[in-house]
């Protein structure tokens, strides 16, 4: 175990700083944007761009690798990430910001297939869970430690700009500089969504719903927090419930799932999510504390919906089948966290910060309304459960994937 962990140890921190400029570029930047005066929808619209240089990543990434090695790869795709924050403090317009966050969608995403490709090869399935667990705290303390720098600072000032540059550009060290031997070339992963949808409905379904769910609250939070009157600080710790409460969820939910019909724990978790985001739209305003406990609650089944449409296709696939439809299912959440921001920036609009939860909270409910439905149209199958593997959350569901796309029995 602990030799596994050296063999990573240089990896592991350059995510954690990675994860760390992360964290603070999505929260800095719709602060900005709020007080820039745009409105909720053009925020919307921008982070649009980031979901579809997130998606576009995940098909061109693996082509780069196989040309030049993953460190080279990953030091360019940290480049950029670079470069894009520092172009946003450079040129302040809406429509110049949505192809910024595009070349910054781009970048993580590459980065994590990287990252978790690496992690894959390095450790044996003896300690793959743990280390994989390490990947996920290294994920969340840097996404939650680079929220808390911003309240340190003015986001309409080009300081905070500079110093999420400057976390971005120290990623690039213990990796560049390590001399542990770089994983073998990943391999580009065929989708087939029409044969997901044949095999699993409810991950077809589940995934677009999935998508919605994690871009609309990852590309709205923040604007929640500044519409609503919440400090910088507040607002940080609001995004930081929710983050933890996905991380703590992830397992008791998906060990639930393996004990029962998935799709029962899926209707459970929709149901819990309408509850909870009407309690964040009825109680969540009497103080910041009520906001925190109900934004955990949100956060418990938030992201791990995800996880159980991943799992629920993997239970009915053929083992030829899972890089196809896991990679079915990546697109498909990729066109979620697309529609899922306009439709939400849309009902914030309209109706202000309450139109949020409202919208995550028709997701959850339909969400929970197709995997009951499917359930009546489908019977629990007679199959043998692979074991639920959770996702690491701010990645926003490459895991997945990117696990299957090193395995050289896949069908790649």
């Amino acid at each position: 175990m602990f030799a596994s962990l050296a063999s990573i140890a240089t990896l592991m921190l350059s995510t954690l700083l990675m994860m760390a400029g992360f964290g603070m570029m999505n929260y800095m930047l719709p602060i900005r944007a709020v007080a820039e005066g745009w409105s909720t929808f053009t925020i919307s619209v921008i982070a649009t761009g980031y979901t579809f240089g997130f998606t576009s990543s995940c098909v061109v990434t693996p082509h780069l690798v196989q040309r030049v090695g993953h460190v080279r790869v990953f030091s360019a795709l940290i480049t950029l990430l670079t470069v894009s924050v520092l172009l946003c403090a450079l040129v302040i317009d809406w429509r110049a910001w949505t192809l910024f966050r595009g070349l910054a969608g781009f970048a993580i995403a590459g980065s994590y297939l990287i990252i978790e490709s690496w992690l894959n090869e390095r450790v044996n399935n003896e300690h793959r869970g743990a280390i994989f667990s390490v990947y996920m705290i290294a994920c969340l303390v840097g996404s939650i430690g680079g929220q808390y720098i911003v309240p340190f600072g003015d986001p309409q000032n080009v300081g905070l700009f500079i110093i999420c540059a400057l976390i971005f550009s120290s990623a690039i060290f213990p990796t560049a500089l390590s001399s542990a031997q770089s994983p073998t070339p990943l391999s580009h992963a065929r989708f087939d969504l029409l044969k997901l949808y044949r095999r699993s409905p409810i991950a077809f379904i589940g995934s677009l719903l999935s998508g919605a769910l994690s871009g609309t609250w990852s590309s709205l939070g923040a604007v929640y927090t500044q519409n609503i009157g919440l400090s910088t600080m507040e607002g940080a710790t609001l995004l930081a419930a929710v983050l933890a409460g996905g991380a703590l969820a992830q397992m008791p939910i998906g060990r639930l799932s393996d004990r029962m019909d998935r799709r029962k724990v899926m209707v459970g978790a929709g149901l819990f999510g309408v509850g909870c985001c009407l309690a964040m739209i009825l109680i969540g305003g009497l103080s910041p504390l009520a906001l925190y406990v109900c934004g955990f609650f949100v956060g418990t089944v938030l992201y791990p919906v995800y996880s159980l449409n991943v799992a629920h296709a993997n239970d009915l696939a053929e083992p030829n089948e899972y890089v196809t439809l896991s990679s079915a299912i990546m697109i498909l959440y990729g066109f979620g966290t697309v529609t899922g921001p306009l439709i939400s920036g849309s009902i914030m609009e309209t109706i202000g910060p309450n139109g949020l939860f409202l919208s995550l909270g028709l997701s959850f409910l339909l969400y929970a309304a197709y995997a009951a439905w499917r359930m009546r149209r489908r019977t629990g199958a007679p199959f043998d459960k692979g074991a639920f593997q959770a996702s690491s959350l701010p990645m926003q569901g490459t895991e997945a994937v990117s696990a299957k796309m090193n395995d050289p029995a896949g069908d790649v």
